[in-house]
């Protein structure tokens, strides 16, 4: 099963990571990170989904996104 992790603090919120998912399991936080964004991630029963493909962690300008399979 593949997993998601994201350094939130290093996330600017563009966006880009939930435009390139397959499953449409990323979304923007609630809260604030400490840069003033709402940061990109991944709920608990959405991980489950993942299938590993790492097209967010590709497209993250700021490489703020790690893929495990």
């Amino acid at each position: 099963m593949a997993s998601v992790a994201f350094a939130e603090d290093m996330c600017k919120g563009c966006g880009l990571c939930i435009d390139a998912c397959p499953k449409n399991i990323i979304e923007f936080s609630t809260g604030l990170n400490v840069k003033g964004y709402h940061s990109a991630t991944v709920t608990n029963e959405n991980m489950s989904q993942c299938i590993g493909c790492s097209f967010c962690a590709v497209m993250c300008p700021d490489v703020c996104i790690t893929v495990k399979r």
